[in-house]
């Protein structure tokens, strides 16, 4: 499995998502320190789940980096995120 889709399989199962886009924007690293040769290390995550009801933005992120600990320790070298709720 890629690494796109790890973080989209982790991120479905915790969070329920309405709606879940995950953006590998290794290519525009590359050569950058961090930067895999092979790619998929700079991710942008878009997410919106009632999951997030009543959480501020850094709690929300924080349960998102929670989540990906094991690829954020290993595989990703950088992620954005935009974690919204469904009344956002």
């Amino acid at each position: 499995m890629s690494v796109a889709q790890t973080i989209e399989v982790k991120l479905r199962e915790a969070f329920t998502p309405s709606s879940l886009t995950v953006i590998d924007e290794s290519h525009l690293h590359a050569g950058h320190a961090g930067a895999r040769p092979q790619g998929e290390s700079h991710f942008k995550v878009m997410i919106i789940s009632d999951k997030f009801e009543g959480l501020s933005r850094v709690a929300r992120q924080r349960a998102v980096y929670q989540v990906l600990a094991d690829e954020l320790a290993t595989d990703i070298h950088a992620l954005s995120l935009d974690v919204k709720s469904l009344t956002d």
